[in-house]
């Protein structure tokens, strides 16, 4: 059926892509151990027990790299995940490694239940946050019972361990008013226009023959 084999090519991509992620956050961590890396993962890979188990077997293999890889996925899919996907995630997360969920429309997030499922950032477009942080805005649920002023949400998400990003951010007027309410991150053209990997680490990151292979014929 067509929504299999979707699946199956969903997964073989994400099997070549996490091996290429992983190579690349490597060698980027051997010259400055700040280094963070988001990389995608589709809810396909994650219940997937077929993929999964050989995936979880490669990050066991490379959990020295757990403070550098952030496993990203949309807040739609978060909210909709399966127990097979909510399983595979508490395995990653037993390794050290962290989650980010982007594409996040409002604040109306539950900070505990993120937190115990080892999400470490959460990226909301930057207007519709904005938009948000005044005076009757959306609120995220946690143990605070007061009304939580605006200014105080960004600290709000770090008491639960968790980093707001603004995304999709502009303009500099924008920047300006993610600062006033002290967001820690930002993303967006305006601080600059994405770059590709220089070709160089693509050729030397590159996974062996025999590994594309054996992906491309699970996919079959």
């Amino acid at each position: 059926p067509y929504t299999t084999l979707f699946r199956s090519l969903m997964t073989a991509i994400d099997n070549l892509l996490l091996f290429r992620c992983v190579q690349i956050v490597r060698r980027l961590s051997e010259r400055d151990r700040r280094i963070g890396v988001f990389c995608n993962i589709s809810m396909a890979s994650l219940e997937d027990d077929q993929f999964f188990s050989s995936f979880i077997e490669f990050m066991r293999e490379n959990r020295d790299l757990a403070h550098a890889m952030i496993f990203e996925i949309s807040v739609r899919s978060f909210n909709t995940r399966t127990d097979i996907a909510a399983r595979n995630m508490g395995r990653l997360k037993e390794l050290g490694f962290r989650f980010s969920l982007d594409k996040g429309d409002g604040l109306n997030f539950d900070l505990p239940e993120l937190q115990a499922a080892g999400v470490k950032f959460v990226k909301v477009n930057g207007e519709r946050l904005l938009e948000e942080l005044t005076p009757g805005g959306e609120r995220p649920i946690s143990a605070i019972s007061r009304d939580i002023a605006a200014e105080d949400v960004p600290a709000v998400f770090v008491r639960y361990g968790i980093d707001l990003v603004a995304e999709k951010v502009e303009n500099e007027k924008s920047v300006i008013e993610i600062l006033e309410f002290e967001i820690p991150y930002g993303q967006g053209h305006v601080f600059g226009a994405p770059r590709p990997i220089k070709g160089s680490l693509l050729e030397e990151t590159a996974p062996p023959a025999e590994f594309v292979r054996r992906v491309s014929a699970q996919a079959m």
